[in-house]
């Protein structure tokens, strides 16, 4: 699981001015600081890397910088010119360019058509393109990667060439600074390689590079330096090992000390309750998931991590029938593929979403009472009588409307609904995003209560290992779409670190 870091031969001169500085920059909406005093610069020829998990505030200062956003206070520099507070439109023209995650083609014209509309002035009075453009066109094609399909039109492209494509347009505005936003997302292995090298020929021309992405274990071998930003601050600077060794961003990305508490595989015999071959989830044509398989023994706990973006939520979606896959997933041995979610709900597979999905008018009791509707009176009582046992707060709470609770009380009263239904196996997705300390031990000792003393399955997804691990009896690791590691919770505390980072 470890990341070759390799150094970069082509490293830019200590002395060289700046084409990209970043200072004080701060950005709020209402009482929320999305920014919190960044500051960084970019040299001719580096590539620096912007990371931080969803919510740290990297994309906002992309958007920043790139005028999309008006900072509230801070100062971009481009070259010597402050561009804070500029038009995004003034801001390219004056040579920063943006490498979107999703592409944004004009869906008429051939990929040829698109990359000269790029180059063409953006003068009204200078129409009439050089002759040369198409010519350079083609020449810029080739060098992404789409010289076999430039007289196409972007609907027919696979979702790689439109990355590409998205790379050509940049590379034809000639822009001083490029920000790339999340390079890889959706890029097999092969294409993750391609487009590394695409990256680097624009610091080879001495452009200022800027990546945006996730985690740094995606953009180690490429950049020169990595700042890992949290909840809108700046937590650690340097190298990429460094950055990865740094024990806050450690705590950022695991969450603290690792524990577990596994039981023997032993107790987990015979055929799987769950069961996924071979699964394959396509968002139009980026591939959120390829190739996953894992399976769940009846009564075993397990935890998937990985970080954000990585495709558990998908996962999850495709085991409750939410989303279309190819692939196999069957339960107690009979396939789902023919099931709507309703009915594989029905059948004891009860997802907890990550976005919760309470009904903010009703009260928490009548919410828990629409999770145990089907069950008969008596047994609807007991099991309700159990929950506000096993998540005291809620029968204090019983009267109260569920959009007035916590976000704690709400995750509580989601899991507690999930649980009437008297589920055969519970998918729990990114239960402790957003929580706070006590309420992460409150869900914890929930957690283990089920473990220790009913018969439930539970499949729980987690960022936050140190939440998961400790509940778990096995473990998967999902990165960029795919299962890249399973093995015990020892196993994956003794290899977690710069791993998983």
């Amino acid at each position: 699981m470890t990341a070759a870091v390799l150094p970069h031969p082509l490293h830019p001169p200590v002395a060289a001015r700046p084409l990209l500085a970043v200072e004080g920059l701060q950005k709020r909406y209402g009482g929320l600081v999305a920014v919190k005093s960044i500051g960084f610069a970019v040299r001719p020829g580096e590539i620096l890397g912007l990371i931080g998990p969803n919510g740290s505030g990297k994309s906002t200062v992309m958007k920043l910088i790139m005028g999309l956003e008006r900072p509230n206070a801070g100062s971009v520099r481009l070259d010597g010119t402050e561009i804070a507070g500029w038009p995004s439109h003034r801001v390219a023209r004056a040579g920063i360019g943006l490498v979107f995650q999703h592409s944004r083609p004009l869906h008429r014209q051939t990929v040829l058509e698109n990359i000269k509309l790029a180059l063409l002035p953006d003068n009204l009075l200078r129409l009439i393109a050089d002759p040369r453009v198409e010519a350079k066109a083609r020449v810029i094609a080739e060098r992404v990667g789409l010289g076999a399909v430039m007289d196409r039109r972007p609907a027919t492209l696979p979702f790689a060439d439109l990355r590409r494509m998205e790379l050509a347009k940049a590379i034809a505005r000639d822009p001083k600074v490029v920000l790339v936003d999340e390079p890889f997302a959706g890029l097999t292995q092969g294409e993750v390689a391609d487009f590394s090298q695409l990256i680097r020929g624009f610091r080879d021309e001495g452009k200022a590079v800027l990546l945006v992405d996730h985690n740094v274990k995606s953009v180690a071998a490429l950049v020169d330096r990595v700042l890992a930003m949290y909840l809108g601050e700046r937590v650690a600077e340097g190298s990429a090992a460094e950055v990865m060794r740094n024990e806050t961003v450690r705590r950022v990305y695991l969450g603290g000390a690792i524990e577990t508490a596994a039981r023997p595989q032993s107790a987990f015999s015979g055929e799987p309750l769950l069961k996924i071959e071979a699964l394959d989830v396509l968002y139009g044509k980026a591939q959120a998931l390829q190739g996953v398989s894992l399976h769940v023994h009846e009564g075993e706990f397990v935890s998937v991590v990985g970080l954000n973006g990585a495709g558990k939520t998908t996962l999850f979606n495709a085991v409750s029938g939410l989303v279309p896959y190819s692939g196999r997933i069957a339960c107690g041995g009979e396939d789902l593929s023919r099931r709507t979610p309703a009915a594989i709900a029905r059948s004891g597979i009860v997802q907890v979403p990550e976005t919760r999905e309470l009904f903010g008018e009703m009260s928490v009791r009548e919410n828990l009472d629409l999770g145990g509707q089907h069950l008969p009176k008596a047994e609807s009582a007991r099991q309700l009588d159990w929950l506000l046992d096993l998540f005291p707060i809620l029968r204090s709470r019983s009267g109260q409307m569920a959009r007035t609770l916590s976000g704690g009380e709400q995750q509580m009263l989601t899991i507690a609904r999930a649980l009437m239904m008297r589920p055969r196996l519970l998918i729990l997705d990114e239960p402790t995003l957003g929580l706070a300390p006590v309420i992460l031990e409150q869900l914890s000792k929930a957690l283990e209560r089920l473990r220790q003393t009913t018969p439930i399955t539970v499949l729980l997804g987690e960022q936050n290992v140190t939440f998961a691990l400790p509940h778990a009896d096995r473990v998967y690791v999902l990165e960029h779409a795919r299962i890249v590691w399973e093995g015990t919770p020892d196993r994956f505390a003794a290899e977690a670190g710069t791993g998983y980072l």
